[in-house]
């Protein structure tokens, strides 16, 4: 199977979701230094470096070939960026001395424009390509490697844990069948093998929507790297740093919601009625806000910002 180009492909457009809103959110002082953690394409990047003093800085991450080259166009001595798993984002601000020091973060999580309407990266079921689905095409196991090898319960676990599919089990049991005839290469073959076994769809959705986001997740490790960055980012900002998260599932985002609810509540398994002091608790974040959503004029112009939600949580310490 071949990697995709480690050049953007030109043509395809993309609209950084929430950009005002999360910039806005992000930078409380000018001077300080940010993490982009999922520079993609850079629209939230070029945004925050629109918005930055001169002494400010901005290091970002990602581990898409295509993202590290389109960086390359930024000419912008306060920029730097790194190619990582933004799960690694506290060894990354290591390696620059930027352990406990940030003013912000900000994680855009899943998979970008770019990433979906290039065919030869194999996200989507709307334009056929090799079933690959890698965020980074040079590491890793592919989504026609995952399904070539694994078996009908584990193929089921993934549809309904990740996809949240009601069928998981029918269409598990499909995709197996026929591949015990030929392997899956291409994403139309898989689209078309789901569609057939799938005995009812949601209107105005695709019936293999829920399929190929469980295997993209799969494939990614994308859940387990949001609990990790999650963590990290909160151990690399500064007291008083920002940290601002936006999903595109309820997967994604309820993760996100009880990472900041727990640490705005702090250790709440202390017995009753014990004096305490209010940093013995372990309230580590304040949320500010509640969850945002992008505007109707926003969902017009990117129909892709629809499901997006935004959190927002302050460190204390």
């Amino acid at each position: 199977m071949q990697s995709a180009p480690d050049t953007p492909p030109r043509g395809f457009r993309h609209a950084s979701v929430l950009l005002d809103g999360a910039v806005d959110a992000l930078i409380h002082d000018p001077d300080g230094v940010y993490l982009d953690g999922t520079f993609g394409r850079g629209g939230h990047s070029r945004e925050i470096l629109s918005r930055l003093a001169p002494r400010g800085r901005l290091l970002a991450i990602d581990r898409d070939p295509q993202a590290i080259a389109e960086a390359g166009t930024i000419d912008d001595p306060r920029f730097t960026i790194e190619r990582a798993e933004f799960a690694r984002l506290a060894e990354v601000a290591r390696g620059h001395e930027l352990h406990g020091h940030l003013s912000g973060v900000l994680l855009d999580i899943g998979v970008s424009s770019p990433q979906l309407d290039d065919p030869e990266r194999g996200f989507s079921f709307l334009r056929d390509g090799p079933l690959d689905m890698r965020m980074d095409p040079t590491r890793g196991e592919s989504a026609a490697e995952f399904i070539a090898r694994v078996g009908e319960a584990e193929l089921s676990r993934v549809f309904k844990e990740y996809g949240e599919e009601r069928y998981a089990r029918r269409l598990a049991r499909a995709i197996l069948e026929r591949r015990g005839e030929r392997p899956f290469e291409r994403t139309a073959d898989l689209a078309e093998v789901v569609k057939a076994a799938h005995p009812a769809w949601e209107k105005h959705k695709h019936p293999a929507t829920r399929v190929f986001q469980a295997l993209r997740i799969q494939v990614n490790g994308e859940l387990d790297q949001l609990d990790a960055a999650l963590e990290a980012a909160l151990e690399t900002l500064a007291p008083g740093g920002h940290l601002v998260v936006i999903s595109f599932h309820s997967l994604e985002d309820r993760r996100v919601k009880r990472f900041i609810r727990h640490h705005v509540r702090g250790d709440t398994h202390l017995p009753r009625g014990m004096p305490i002091r209010d940093d013995q608790l372990e309230r580590r974040l304040e949320a500010l806000g509640k969850a945002r959503r992008p505007g109707e004029a926003e969902v017009k112009e990117n129909p892709r910002a629809r499901s997006a939600v935004m959190r927002v949580a302050r460190k204390r310490y």
